[in-house]
């Protein structure tokens, strides 16, 4: 069966300055590996082909197949124009327009160029913040890192990692301010943040660093695409009651939402459509029992004002 490059409008990037972008000038290795095999899922099932089968058409496993078509993996050109052959797509600009795409999807992103303090497991959720269209989280025990001040970072960063020499305490700081640039960017991600009041009221690094970094919130709260909420602890039992959760919505309809839990030494990346759409319920319920955004800076001068005031003897 024969797949027209029309049917491909909307889902394809079109390179701007030679550098394709999934649509969006911003996008990393790992959201256009996500699209590369968004696309050959939808090229597989329109030629009514089994994952097993294709796996065999390139000397692969149906796993194989599956985690190409979530891009989870690097891609192979010979591998993707071996299925697009057998697929039956013999539209020369189509097969041209996602075998460059493959090209693009292999080219390192920015952030890689600190792998030396990004774990492994974490190193894709850098990649799909940066090409994110919308990101919805919940935190319980910190300020979310895209919302935190250097000062603020350092604290934190050196607690988790006693052990790190102060070089790589640097480079993790110098990493996690680098990925605001998502907030500030000229089609800045939204970002929807509910806090956890012990987040807020947990001192890190002292009240100097502390209040800093509560005048930081006031400043993002006014921001068009940044959304602050806080969960107050008179609000009682809370349906995360799991822990910290973000979720990641994309421009590109050919991409499913995203979630992402992590853990100390791993993070899990729930991609069943019930489990999904069980976190969106459960960000929507949060941001019902939450303070409303309006409440956002009364709220936050009144930590403020009880840092100022010190702690009760």
């Amino acid at each position: 069966m024969s797949t027209d490059a029309d049917d491909l409008a909307g889902t394809m990037p079109s390179p701007p300055a030679g550098a394709p972008a999934a649509g969006r000038g911003h996008a990393g290795p790992t959201v256009l590996r996500m699209l590369v095999g968004a696309e050959l899922r939808r090229m597989r099932e329109s030629a009514g082909i089994s994952t097993e089968t294709a796996g065999y058409e390139i000397r692969g496993s149906h796993s194989k197949i599956s985690r190409m078509e979530l891009g989870r993996v690097g891609f192979k050109e010979r591998d993707v124009a071996d299925l697009m052959t057998f697929y039956g797509v013999t539209d020369t600009a189509l097969r041209d327009s996602l075998l460059e795409l493959v090209q693009h999807a292999n080219r390192p992103g920015w952030w890689q160029r600190y792998s030396d303090v990004v774990p492994s497991w974490s190193e894709a959720y850098l990649g799909l913040e940066q090409g994110a269209d919308v990101i919805r989280t919940f935190e319980v025990q910190s300020v979310p890192e895209l919302l935190q001040t250097p000062e603020y970072a350092r604290a934190l960063i050196t607690v988790c990692h006693p052990e790190a020499a102060p070089e790589e305490i640097d480079r993790r700081v110098e990493l996690r301010m680098l990925r605001q640039g998502v907030l500030d960017r000229p089609d800045p991600v939204r970002l929807w943040a509910v806090l956890d009041e012990a987040a807020l009221r947990r001192v890190v690094g002292g009240a100097a660093t502390m209040s800093a970094q509560i005048r930081h919130l006031l400043a993002l709260a006014e921001k068009q695409n940044v959304t602050i909420q806080v969960l107050p602890f008179a609000a009682g039992g809370h349906p995360a009651e799991s822990g910290p959760v973000t979720l990641l919505r994309f421009a590109e309809p050919a991409l499913p939402d995203v979630v992402y839990l992590e853990q100390l030494t791993c993070a899990l990346y729930p991609d069943r459509p019930a489990d999904v759409q069980r976190y969106r319920d459960v960000l929507d319920r949060l941001g019902v029992q939450a303070e409303p955004p309006a409440r956002t800076p009364d709220i936050l001068h009144g930590v403020l004002a009880a840092l100022q005031r010190g702690p009760i003897a």
